[in-house]
């Protein structure tokens, strides 16, 4: 792991390959590891950059009450420090939202963007009940052994027809998931509300679901793909929410020829 200090936080990161710069955020609960299908795939023909968030993996915790503001301006900052010229970003469900985050504050900083699994902010894209449903949830599980949660969520994240030991790596890094980190990235984005956000993206779009994500399901798709102008939408037959694990395979292949198309 490389690391380094923005806001006076370690941020710490994975990078590989060589080529254009892109640049991958991971889901709440998670860390840099659940990349690890495309650090390995896309680093022949990029160089691919994978943080560990504020609170997770390698980096420093941030406080408690971190904002979406300040959740944006450590992202944009980490940018800065660790990556050359204008990388591609790509998000991955709450990673998205640090996305479009840091799309809001400085767009001027990513050259595309692919947001996976995609909301608007879980205010956003889902009913009021459910965010709140969502945001109560995750409160309740901060501080708890991760074992006592994880298998509820795992049957939300992969298809039934995941490889298991593809569902048994997801559990092992959720399993380090910290208490300080979840509740920083809770309180910067559990009621987040991009769609003001959306119809500004003026760059090169990808939106990438898995058909059978129970997460953000496809209507969640539809309308970003209706908001963003000129957006693409892509999905990925037999996949759930974290189809860059489930279906690897299609998950590079779609990020690859999305920007080898714009490079084009």
């Amino acid at each position: 792991m490389e690391a380094v200090e923005v806001d006076g936080l370690r941020i710490a990161y994975q990078r590989v390959g060589q080529g254009p710069p892109l640049v991958l955020f991971h889901g709440a609960g998670e860390d840099s590891r659940v990349w690890r299908p495309q650090l390995e795939g896309l680093s022949d023909g990029f160089t691919v950059f994978a943080w560990d968030a504020p609170g997770c993996g390698g980096s420093d915790d941030p406080a408690p009450d971190m904002s979406a503001g300040e959740l944006g301006a450590i992202t944009a900052g980490f940018l800065r420090a660790a990556v050359p010229a204008k990388p591609h970003l790509v998000g991955l469900s709450w990673g998205s939202m640090v996305v479009l985050e840091l799309y809001r504050g400085a767009p001027e900083l990513p050259a595309s963007l692919v947001l996976a699994s995609a909301y608007a902010g879980w205010a956003g894209s889902l009913p009021p009940e459910e965010v709140e449903r969502r945001y109560a949830q995750v409160e309740a599980e901060i501080g708890q052994p991760p074992e006592k949660f994880i298998d509820e969520w795992l049957p939300t994240l992969f298809t039934d027809k995941a490889d298991p030991a593809v569902v048994a790596e997801a559990s092992r890094i959720m399993a380090d998931v910290r208490p300080a980190g979840m509740r920083a990235l809770l309180s910067a984005s559990g009621r987040a509300d991009y769609r003001p956000v959306l119809p500004t993206i003026s760059i090169p779009t990808l939106l990438l679901y898995g058909a059978d994500d129970q997460r953000s399901p496809l209507h969640v798709a539809h309308e970003l793909h209706r908001q963003i102008q000129g957006s693409k939408l892509a999905v990925i037959p037999d996949a759930g929410h974290v189809a860059q694990l489930e279906a690897p395979d299609a998950f590079n292949t779609e990020v690859r020829n999305f920007l080898h198309g714009i490079a084009g």
